[in-house]
C-alpha cells in the first residue's frame, strides 16, 4: 500500500471512531489514548445539570515520561459539535456562588471508580487549582504541570449551554508549547 493510500485509510479510520473512553461508573470516565492520560469525574455535574455553570473534576497525568504544561485556555469542552472555553475565575466568581457547595458535594461522593482507573498511579499537587475556593488555602494557577508520576488535579467549570441527562461532551486538553501532545475524554451525563 502506498503512503498516500495509507494516510487516507488512517484519516478515514480516525473519523469513524469517537473518543475512546472507559465508563468507570459513578460518573467517572477514563481515557489513556493521548499523551495526556485523564479521568473526568462528573458526579457534581450529574446532580446539578440545571445550574448556570457545571463543575467537573479533572485528573491528568502523562504517558511515556513526557513533561507537559496545560494552560487553562488549552482546556476545552466539545458539546453538540461546538467548542466551549472555560470562564475566567473573575467571571465565575461574579456570576456563580455555588463553588463551595460543589466542592462539598464532590468531597462527599464516592471515589471508588476513580481508584479503579490508572489515575491512582500519579501523585497530585495540592493547593493549586484553575478555580480556587476562596474559603480554602488554594492558589489560583493558570497552568498545570505534569511529568513522570506527578499529575495535576483541578476543577473545571463550563457555562451550561442547556445540558440534559444522556448528553455527551468531550473534554480536550493540549500542551501549550506542543499542541500535538494532547488528550481527550468523553463524558456522558447520567
Amino acid at each position: 500500500m502506498n503512503v498516500a493510500a495509507l494516510a487516507l485509510v488512517c484519516v478515514w479510520a480516525a473519523s469513524l471512531s469517537p473518543v475512546q473512553t472507559q465508563d468507570m461508573g459513578q460518573g467517572v470516565f477514563y481515557s489513556d489514548l493521548g499523551v495526556v492520560v485523564m479521568a473526568v469525574d462528573a458526579v457534581v455535574a450529574n446532580r446539578k445539570l440545571d445550574k448556570p455553570y457545571v463543575m467537573l473534576m479533572l485528573y491528568m497525568g502523562t504517558s511515556g515520561g513526557t513533561s507537559i504544561k496545560i494552560k487553562r485556555e488549552d482546556v476545552t469542552m466539545i458539546y453538540n459539535g461546538q467548542e466551549y472555553k472555560m470562564p475566567t475565575v473573575k467571571e465565575l466568581n461574579s456570576s456563580y456562588n455555588g463553588g463551595q457547595n460543589d466542592w462539598t458535594l464532590y468531597e462527599r461522593s464516592g471515589k471508588e471508580s476513580l481508584i479503579l482507573s490508572r489515575m491512582r498511579y500519579w501523585r497530585y499537587q495540592t493547593g493549586t487549582d484553575f478555580f480556587p475556593l476562596l474559603s480554602r488555602n488554594i492558589t489560583a494557577v493558570g497552568e498545570g504541570s505534569m511529568a513522570g508520576d506527578l499529575g495535576f488535579r483541578t476543577r473545571l467549570y463550563f457555562k451550561n449551554p442547556g445540558f440534559k441527562k444522556g448528553d455527551q461532551i468531550v473534554i480536550q486538553v493540549k500542551d501549550h508549547a506542543n499542541p500535538e501532545q494532547s488528550g481527550s475524554c468523553a463524558v456522558k451525563f447520567e
